[in-house]
């Protein structure tokens, strides 16, 4: 598994196993094929003491769909044990682009709406 999953986006070292881990689990669970193309929360991920409990956003794509997953890392041992966390009212969409099929409707109202549009990729977002 590479940590490197689109030329800009790199998982700082430190936390390339908690990350991998993280990924591989969600992936699992989902029976999908996510990439990490953007974490949210870092600093406070690099900061936490050796065993301390930590918080990260992960931005997931899988080439359709774009999420934002919260996850809560607890460390045991070597390895870390994973939770999603639910947010009454997260800072950032859990998905951050419509679901499939939904996109093309949507395009379609806006185009009637408007002469044209311009959309907007940046790390799952649009």
């Amino acid at each position: 598994m590479t940590t490197q999953t689109q030329e800009s986006f790199s998982v700082p070292p430190s936390l390339e196993t908690a990350v991998n881990g993280a990924l591989q689990w969600i992936n699992t669970d989902r029976a999908a094929s996510f990439e990490i193309t953007g974490l949210i929360g870092e600093e406070h991920a690099l900061n936490a003491a050796p065993g301390e409990v930590f918080e990260l956003g992960l931005v997931l794509c899988d080439g359709e769909l774009c999420a934002c997953e919260q996850v809560r890392f607890k460390p045991t041992g070597d390895n870390f044990e994973y939770n999603l966390v639910e947010s009454e009212k997260p800072d950032v969409p859990a998905l951050l682009d419509p679901p499939p099929g939904i996109r093309a409707s949507w395009l379609d109202e806006q185009l009637a709406k408007h002469e044209f549009l311009l959309l907007l990729f940046y790390r799952g977002r649009w």
